[in-house]
């Protein structure tokens, strides 16, 4: 009798191991909270104080814009960094369509200025705005460029994880509209990361996958002979 307790005790205990290793509360995505990251600096500062490789393309780019560098130093913006990984692939475009007119090639420190800014002033965004900011907008908001006032539009997305619909982390759907109310004729990228705080701004990192310009890079820049 004592050893089928014995048994039985510890059939149980196997079985409520096992219950406890599936529980939700266990997934790494269960439950996901969005952790803000703050950094004592500006948001020129965070960008460089990331490992090389990382926002290199865009801070050479910024830099040909003395008033939108000292933007991203003293006023209250949301910027959407591309990574290096975006501009890579623009410049790869751009310059197999040059290669194709028998042009020479073109690197971010000698495309058209003038068309430069047009497209990376896109990506900053009047007011410094988190993701609280959207959570409750069913369908987005518009937001404008602190250049030329342009229309880009914001979403809040919960993603779904293990199973879990809405479970995952929260990402911003940052789209370019171009003057459309119809989504389909919209370009559309996604976050890797969202409300990095500082002094002066929020800082939301595009996924790598995002083409620097929303598809316009090669139209806008390839003017030079």
């Amino acid at each position: 009798m004592n050893n089928l307790k014995f048994i039985i005790l510890n059939i149980l205990g196997i079985c409520l191991l096992a219950f406890n290793s599936c529980s939700k509360n266990e997934s790494p995505y269960f439950d996901y909270k969005n952790v803000v990251q703050t950094f004592n600096g500006t948001a020129i500062e965070y960008l460089e104080s990331q490992p090389s490789g990382t926002f290199d393309s865009l801070l050479l780019v910024i830099n040909r814009f003395p008033h939108l560098k000292d933007t991203l130093q003293n006023q209250g913006v949301t910027l959407f960094a591309p990574v290096n990984e975006s501009f890579a692939s623009a410049l790869k475009y751009l310059n197999i369509q040059r290669n194709f007119e028998g042009k020479n090639d073109l690197n971010l420190s000698t495309v058209n200025q003038d068309s430069l800014e047009i497209l990376i002033s896109k990506y900053i965004i009047r007011g410094n705005k988190t993701t609280d900011d959207y959570i409750n907008e069913r369908d987005g908001i518009m937001v404008y460029s602190v250049l030329f006032n342009y229309p880009m539009h914001i979403k809040y997305v919960r993603q779904s994880s293990s199973g879990f619909m809405s479970g995952g982390a929260s990402v911003l759907n940052f789209s370019n509209p171009f003057g459309s109310t119809f989504t389909q004729d919209w370009i559309i990228t996604s976050t890797q990361s969202v409300n990095i705080q500082t002094n002066n701004a929020t800082i939301n990192v595009l996924t790598s996958i995002h083409t620097f310009g929303f598809d316009e890079f090669t139209e806008l820049l390839n003017n030079e002979l």
